[in-house]
């Protein structure tokens, strides 16, 4: 009896071990394929797509000389500046709403180049605000008064367009979205899961951590995410963390706002000026406002960023890096600002698709669900609405950076690993119950015979 169970128990092991190299070979077949050069994103959308199309366009058409930036009204409703009435008539003979305007863009950009080449004052901020036609140029607290009444006289020669305002608090980077990253130099926010073709990055603010910054996903240091392999800041504020295993995972194109929820990324675009957005961060979660101007400058304390996208959406320290996106297009990624989410304040982004552009990246998007896909390519590029009533995108589960568990990895079709591990797990039970045969079989031989000896 004893002889038959342990043959048993040496089939049903080996069946086990045949099954398991069979159930390897297909998750590394399935995680081969899956790693393969992923074809264009189904859904990618660029600024002629976009919030603004309509009137970036007609922008571009009569070039700077004549028009100076475009924005989107309250009625969803695409807006140019023109510098003349011919202009204007172009624009309304197009289909959109004309406003004409005492300066050009060109004019607007060779202010902004003046207040460039000034000297740098931390806690100095600019843009060009279209609607207004005008530059503003912000300080905050830390601003002394000898340095406002120097930026003043600035000012002052540029020309009337260009008004001075103070503002409360300091503008500073955010760090400390949606999920959160540490490192030793501080927290920051995930922001947009992207891909080159072969690898997988979490793309992020700049000034989170220089290259080679080791990041994790808890304050313990046991969960390594990856490490920074490439950052702009200052200058552009955008760095990317590629992932150790190479993939970011289940749910790769979903950014969380809380609650385990999360808004599928369905392509990537540039902001317009009006435009409803939203953004989510570690520290403050989800939290909408409206795009005030474009081409910002910041003047941190650890140096100056431009071509930043201005907005009332508040955020807080930790908020760094994450993610700002409307209708599910990704738009920016979070880089500083002044105030917080209880008494307000201005935020500045940088844009997403510029980062995309320098880092020779793509989104990884999802496809928009059958039926129900977002139209950004609609005349105030708000799938025909309001821009109060545009809407983050569509809902998803989170299974990211901060819900992944051992079993997720394990069952992750794009990971090679676990099929490998089986394969060999497999392989050892083989090579054991051959041993543990082998070894049976002698020591019967040697009882057998021994009892025939002398």
């Amino acid at each position: 009896m004893r002889h038959a169970r342990r043959r048993v128990v040496r089939r049903v092991t080996r069946l086990a071990a045949v099954g398991g190299l069979l159930l390897g070979g297909g998750m590394v077949a399935q995680a081969a394929m899956a790693s393969e050069t992923p074809a264009a994103p189904a859904t990618t959308f660029s600024a002629a797509g976009t919030a603004g199309d309509k009137g970036a366009a007609l922008a571009a058409k009569l070039g700077t000389a004549r028009s100076a930036g475009n924005w989107v009204d309250a009625k969803g409703r695409p807006v140019v500046a023109v510098t003349d009435e011919r202009a204007a008539a172009e624009v309304r003979q197009a289909g959109a709403q004309a406003k004409v305007v005492g300066h050009s863009m060109n004019e607007l950009k060779s202010a902004t180049g003046a207040l460039r080449s000034a000297p740098r004052v931390t806690g100095t901020a600019w843009a060009v605000d279209y609607r207004t036609n005008r530059i503003v140029v912000s300080g905050d607290r830390t601003v002394s008064s000898g340095d406002w009444t120097k930026m003043t006289q600035v000012a002052s020669r540029i020309g009337n367009f260009v008004t001075m305002e103070r503002t409360g608090g300091r503008f500073t980077t955010r760090l400390n979205g949606a999920q959160p990253i540490l490192s030793t130099g501080g927290r920051c926010s995930a922001g947009f899961n992207v891909t080159d073709g072969q690898r997988e990055f979490i793309l992020t603010a700049g000034h989170c951590g220089p290259t080679g910054s080791i990041w994790f996903a808890d304050g313990q240091g046991t969960r390594q995410l990856g490490a920074t392999v490439n950052s702009s800041f200052p200058g552009g504020d955008f760095s990317l963390v590629q992932y150790d295993t190479g993939k970011a995972g289940e749910g790769a194109d979903v950014v969380a706002v809380g609650g385990g929820k999360g808004v599928r990324i369905t392509g990537a675009a540039d902001a317009a000026v009006g435009q409803r957005v939203f953004r989510s961060g570690s520290t403050s979660g989800l939290r909408d406002g409206q795009v005030t101007a474009l081409d910002a400058t910041v003047n941190y304390p650890e140096g100056t960023v431009t071509g930043l996208i201005q907005t009332n959406v508040c955020a807080e320290p930790g908020d760094s890096g994450g993610p700002m996106f409307s209708e599910g297009i990704a738009l920016g990624i979070t880089s500083g600002g002044n105030g917080d989410c209880t008494t307000g304040g201005t935020t500045f982004f940088q844009p997403v698709t510029k980062a995309l552009a320098a880092l020779n990246v793509r989104l990884i998007t999802a496809t928009p669900p059958a039926g129900a896909a977002p139209t950004p390519a609609t005349e105030a590029g708000q799938s025909g609405m309001t821009p109060s009533a545009a809407q983050p995108g569509f809902s998803a589960p989170v299974t990211g950076v901060e819900g992944e568990t051992l079993l997720a990895r394990l069952t992750d079709p794009r990971n090679v690993g676990p099929g490998l591990l089986v394969i060999a797990g497999s392989v050892i039970a083989l090579i054991a119950t051959r041993y543990i045969r082998a070894e049976q079989d002698r020591k019967a031989y040697q009882r057998y015979y021994s009892a025939t000896w002398g």
